[in-house]
């Protein structure tokens, strides 16, 4: 975690505290239905670097989408065609050459695992305590809107997160990093950007667009991620006891350290 120490504090208006997060590979393990469509339509051992395979998967999204304008602006053949792309180049990377058929069936089996995944344990835990400590909680997430949405309802959040606080680029028209991204969000919530968290996996997307956007910064690098540029999160986490502990003052395991929590609730 970064030592310095911060308070968010209200504006002139009264904004509320306001905690927002990101979904892919924060919420839950991106990893996971990445890794289970390579073994499942490629067999690939368990010796198979998947680590180093979900870092150039994610490279590959973010720079094809980054090309067409994907995730502001979603454009269904682009989609497709960028989604088989990545698997090619990424595993290219890594030895292993197929086709655009074998691309293809990769990516379906990707998508029907990505409707079965799980929160990260503390995550849905952290949602609710937040909600209950007066926090306004919600999620911003970059991709097509009903695809998003499909992740949402599986992860089993809305019982905390209402629709109204899930903002998603593709229904918008930005995409992270994009400040305007964040501003909206500030905008459509009566929040602040002095009075709110961003709290995500992705350097390029979520520290360098929250760090721009003014908003306070909890990067959850719990792969072990290098930063990407010169940009510096106001906290640096890897797991939910941690972010827990940074906004509700709790414990870490084993009761000692205790953090500070934000004042002004």
């Amino acid at each position: 975690m970064n030592e310095r120490e911060l308070t968010l504090t209200y504006n002139p208006k009264g904004a509320r505290k306001a905690v927002f997060l990101d979904v892919d590979d924060t919420l839950y393990d991106h990893l996971a239905p990445l890794r289970g469509a390579l073994v499942d339509v490629l067999g690939l051992p368990a010796s198979f670097p998947f680590d180093k395979a979900y870092h150039l998967f994610r490279y590959y999204s973010d720079s094809l989408s980054d090309r067409e304008g994907l995730s502001a602006a979603p454009d269904k053949e682009k989609m497709e065609v960028m989604r088989k792309r990545r698997f090619m180049l990424m595993l290219a990377d890594l030895g292993v050459h197929v086709d655009e058929g074998q691309a293809g069936r990769l990516q379906a089996s990707y998508l029907k695992g990505q409707f079965a995944i799980t929160p990260f344990e503390g995550a849905t835990r952290l949602i609710r305590e937040l909600g209950e400590a007066g926090f306004l909680v919600g999620v911003i997430t970059n991709g097509p809107g009903s695809h998003q949405r499909r992740k949402i309802d599986a992860l089993a959040v809305k019982t905390w997160i209402p629709e109204t606080h899930m903002f998603i680029s593709g229904d918008i028209g930005y995409s992270k990093p994009d400040p305007r991204l964040f501003a909206h969000v500030n905008g459509q919530t009566g929040t602040s950007a002095e009075n709110s968290v961003y709290i995500g996996d992705s350097w390029r997307n979520d520290v360098v667009g929250s760090v721009d956007a003014g908003w306070t910064s909890i990067w959850f690098n719990h792969r072990g991620a290098e930063p990407e540029s010169a940009h510096k999160p106001h906290y640096i986490v890897s797991s939910y006891a941690e972010i827990s502990g940074i906004l509700l003052g709790q414990r870490r395991p084993g009761g000692k350290n205790a953090y500070k929590r934000f004042s002004g609730l």
